[in-house]
């Protein structure tokens, strides 16, 4: 019995610390989209994130978007997307840097870092198969290659942790592209008739390995043929994402559709 007590409060205490250093964020959204043939519809879309427990504004961005359904049950998709970032970007000690080699600082320590708004352009092809089974159980699985390209730019300054003050430098991070390839399984309720549609997906994020996991439940709500309201609720876990620091986030969201 002792032990079993020492195991459940040893997976109490990493959990809660685990949770306890995630953050939690806000996500609201906006889409309007227009159906120009039987198969063709275009859409533009506009959506802001907030992190660091809904305090700070993490991106805005505008897209704009088309969709072709190929047959019954394919769909291909294509859109572009401008993203305006709020960056936070750290540098950490290595074994050559005089400081660690001083003695002054260890390998692996945070070094300096930079905090900036700047643009980001991304590029999406998708292709979505989807299928009713089980009666009134939608499932789909999307395929999503993924090119974001990050601009250069200067900032006049970055934060030194090891002296506890900005270096008073400018210093240019370099312009970068990545690729991603984002898989999502989903599936829904979809019964003719019912205004509400819950579903559920989760989301791999890969390039060259997993770099994120999205969980998303949530809830659809038809008000009118032209009218949707949704609300989800997302946990993000992050594997790696480069130099950019990302916690874990726990998110709520919230998303108006209009078609015409």
């Amino acid at each position: 019995m002792k032990r079993l007590l020492v195991i459940i409060f040893t997976v109490h205490s990493s959990l809660f610390t685990a949770l306890a250093q995630d953050d939690f964020g806000l996500d609201f959204a906006l889409e309007a989209q227009k159906k120009l043939t039987q198969n063709l519809s275009l859409s533009l879309e506009g959506e802001l994130r907030t992190r660091d427990n809904t305090k700070t504004v993490d991106r805005w961005s505008l897209g704009v978007g088309a969709d072709y359904k190929l047959t019954k049950w394919l769909k291909g998709s294509a859109s572009y997307i401008f993203i305006y970032d709020n960056n936070e970007r750290t540098s950490y000690f290595d074994a050559t840097d005089d400081e660690v080699i001083d003695g002054d600082a260890d390998e692996g320590d945070a070094k300096k870092q930079g905090k900036y708004l700047a643009p980001r352009h991304r590029f999406n092809v998708s292709l979505t198969f989807d299928k009713k089974l089980f009666g009134d159980f939608r499932f789909s699985l999307r395929e999503r290659w993924q090119y974001t390209y990050r601009p250069s730019y200067t900032v006049d300054e970055r934060w030194s942790f090891l002296d506890n003050a900005y270096d008073g430098k400018e210093h240019t991070y370099s312009g970068k592209g990545k690729s991603v390839l984002r898989s999502r399984l989903q599936v829904e309720y979809d019964k003719k008739g019912l205004k509400l549609t819950p579903y559920a997906n989760v989301e791999f994020f890969n390039a060259w390995s997993l770099q994120k996991t999205r969980f998303n439940v949530g809830l659809d709500y038809k008000l009118s043929k032209q009218h949707t309201i949704g609300g989800f609720y997302r946990y993000q876990t992050v594997r790696s994402d480069d130099d950019d620091y990302e916690p874990n986030i726990h998110m709520i969201g919230v998303m108006y559709k209009f078609k015409f």
